[in-house]
Formats: structure tokens, sequence, C-alpha cells
């Protein structure tokens, strides 16, 4: 198997489990990788829960596209950040239900939707920004992800849903796993937790090789 047919597989392995337990409903959501002549990006709405390795879309290094169905309107947003980054190799978008609701009246601040709280979230996800809320497909959205692709592993969109990269598509779906169960934690606690302390924090960065 070629190594694109293997990133074909592993987008649509990475959808149909995401559709399956419920971060992703209908046709929202959206996966792309990068490859050495172009992305790949799941087709606009389709359901990750039905994606087949034939289906998903190819661009080419000029934004044609190359093959398989109409790329996601989202690709200005994920060609941005992978020009922004080169060490981003897959990219997860979906409207995971905690963390849309979070942006509904519950976000920590702009900076970080949700504050230190567990030591998986400090050293798997760090700090998520909050972009406040434009259409979908909107350049507006794309030109403030490329400014923050090197800083963070991902922002959340307003009303929309988080955006998250990685080294793989893989790799940033467990991202946003993380970040939405924390999102569900932050949610249910009431008081809300407090963050972890500095020296706390500390200990992680300098065990773990993270950063907030």
């Amino acid at each position: 198997m070629s190594h694109e047919n293997t990133i074909r597989e592993e987008i649509c392995q990475t959808g149909h489990s995401l559709h399956r337990r419920g971060y992703t409903v209908g046709s929202s959501g959206n996966i792309s990788a990068k490859l050495e002549d172009g992305w790949l990006i799941t087709p606009t709405d389709v359901c990750l829960g039905s994606l087949r390795p034939d289906m998903i879309a190819k661009v080419n290094l000029e934004g044609e596209w190359v093959n398989g169905g109409k790329p996601s309107k989202t690709l200005k947003l994920h060609r941005t950040i992978y020009e922004n980054n080169d060490a981003v190799r897959g990219i997860v978008h979906t409207h995971s239900t905690h963390l849309v609701a979070m942006t509904l009246g519950e976000v920590w601040s702009k900076e970080s939707i949700l504050p230190p709280i567990t030591p998986y979230q400090v050293m798997k996800v760090g700090r998520i920004p909050l972009i406040s809320y434009c259409r979908p497909g909107s350049p507006d959205v794309a030109v403030q992800a490329g400014e923050l692709a090197h800083d963070v592993k991902g922002i959340m969109l307003e009303r929309l849903g988080p955006v998250i990269w990685g080294t793989s598509v893989t790799k940033a779906a467990e991202i946003l796993e993380e970040l939405e169960e924390t999102a569900k934690l932050w949610l249910m606690t009431h008081p809300k937790p407090e963050s972890l302390s500095q020296p706390a924090l500390q200990d992680l960065f300098d065990t773990f090789d993270c950063r907030w």
C-alpha cells in the first residue's frame, strides 16, 4: 500500500471512530492530512462515519482539485495552518458537544478556553484560544489560525467547534479527545475547579517538555 493510501485509510478510521463516539454528527466536521505533493481532505457535506478512501479529496500544491469528492469549504483554513507550521501533518475539526457548549457561555478566557486543570490536558493539549464567531469557511478564520499555528495545538471556533493539529491525523484526534473530555469535566463541576498551581505546572513542563 502506498503512503498516500495509508493516510487515506487513517483518515477514514479516524472519521469512523469520532462519529461512532459522538464527536461529530451528520455531515459536520472534516479531517485533512499533508502529503509531499499536496493535501488530502474530507469532502464537503459527507458524514465522517461513512468515509471511504476513494471519497477523500486530493488537492495539489497549487490548490487544484485532483481527485475524490469536492474538497471541504474549510480547505483554506487547513492549508494556512500547514503553511505556517511545517511540523503539522494532520488536522481534525469537529463540532464536539461539550466544547461548543462552552462557547455559548462558559469559556474561561479568549486566550485559553479552559484553565490548566488536569495534568494530561497540560501535557497533551496545552492552551487553546477562542476565535470569535465567523461563518463556516470564512477566510478571516484562516488568517487568525495561521498567526497561531506555531504557538498552540489548536483553536476553538465560537459556536462551531475545535480545529486541532498534530504530527499525524491520529495524533490530532487524540489531542481533540483530551480537550473534549476536559471541557466535559469543566462543565459538570460546580464550583469550578482552580487551576493547577504554578509549581505543579512547572513540574509538568520540566518533566514532560511541554508548555502552556
